[in-house]
């Protein structure tokens, strides 16, 4: 058994997954692995990575889905490692990430770090994720507003025994798994900015950006708290 999966989703990323698995390599050991679940790339994403020639890395086959939410649930179902990271195509993890995060989950089901969310140009957008989402802990108070980023997020992969399989109508994977976690387990925001995360236009994430009707944000809280409480 490994000790640390991370996970990551791609999808057309070649402007970015560069710095993003070369971040995340320098910090894994020889007995950890980087799971790669491609949307079906029509650009260098795949290629970019293979160049890397690092045996830690496990590509899956590309297969196009066309959601965040089934590739990144594609990329779990074989993990092998006792600690799952979850992480993007196109952030940056910052060192001592790995590290801060591991010792959080010694006795912790779930940690969420804070982090810096930046735009290209790494000029600052929100120097704290945490104080911009007035992120904390709680089953309910989340499910109204979600915290739950998955770049920032870790997990043992005990875990998933209760996350898995995606249910059919939730609406982002991270927000379920932290909501699964408040749950069942014992969860820790940890005040530490561990990652940039990266504003580009492009992102599958609105991070409380409000674009979806009230109807449908509605709806989103529905099928999260029905399946959160019924599982």
């Amino acid at each position: 058994m490994k000790r640390v999966s991370v996970c990551m989703a791609t999808y057309n990323g070649s402007r970015f997954v560069h710095r993003q698995v070369e971040s995340i390599l320098e910090q894994l050991s020889q007995d950890d692995e980087l799971i790669v679940a491609d949307d079906g790339s029509t650009d260098e994403t795949l290629g970019i990575i293979r160049q890397f020639a690092d045996s830690r890395i496990r590509i899956l086959e590309p297969k196009r889905l066309g959601s965040a939410i089934r590739t990144f649930e594609r990329a779990l179902v074989p993990a092998q490692g006792h600690y799952i990271f979850l992480a993007d195509q196109d952030d940056e993890w910052l060192p001592g990430k790995l590290t801060h995060m591991l010792a959080q989950l010694q006795e912790a089901d779930l940690v969420l770090s804070d982090c810096r969310v930046v735009d290209l140009q790494d000029q600052v957008i929100h120097p704290s994720f945490f104080e911009h989402r007035k992120s904390a802990p709680g089953l309910f108070r989340n499910l109204w507003k979600n915290p739950y980023m998955g770049c920032c997020m870790a997990f043992r992969a005990s875990l998933l025994k209760q996350a898995l399989p995606f249910p059919a109508h939730i609406h982002m994977h991270d927000w379920w798994i932290g909501l699964v976690a408040e749950r069942y387990g014992r969860v820790v925001f940890l005040n530490q900015r561990l990652l940039k995360y990266v504003r580009h236009g492009e992102n599958v994430s609105p991070t409380g950006q409000g674009r979806y009707s009230w109807s449908k944000r509605f709806m989103n809280r529905f099928w999260m708290a029905w399946y959160v409480l019924t599982r």
